[in-house]
């Protein structure tokens, strides 16, 4: 997830169908993950980088298996405001979104008083 991706409509929705299928199926990558994945098999891979008909290295491969794909085809349409907790995983999109922004992180004290003017050497 980027955020410039949470910005684009019905993107945040379709995220979180996929997170719910991909973790389910156990091919769910964090972008820590899926950048290693990028190192690993593309970059530094013995036979080099492979690419698509357009030149482009794609790492949305597991996302773009026609099965995964299907899936979320099949949720999409059943996804309503009182279906969206059972259907999707909107609660992992949400924790992901808040780390975009450094919320949501355990042990810190979001309530907790801090002087936002310091003066800096």
């Amino acid at each position: 997830m980027t955020q410039a991706s949470s910005a684009i409509p019905v993107v945040p929705l379709y995220i979180s169908i996929l997170y719910k299928i991909m973790k389910a199926n156990g091919t769910h990558e964090g972008c820590i993950e899926q950048i290693q994945r990028l190192f690993a098999t593309q970059v530094y891979a013995a036979g080099g980088p492979k690419f698509d008909g357009s030149g482009r290295v794609r790492v949305d491969d597991l996302e773009m298996r026609p099965e995964v794909q299907a899936a979320v085809a099949k949720i999409w349409p059943e996804v309503t405001t009182e279906t969206l907790p059972s259907l999707t995983d909107i609660a992992g999109y949400r924790s992901e979104f808040l780390k975009l922004f450094g919320f949501g992180m355990a042990g810190v004290d979001y309530d907790a008083e801090a002087e936002p003017h310091v003066a800096m050497p």
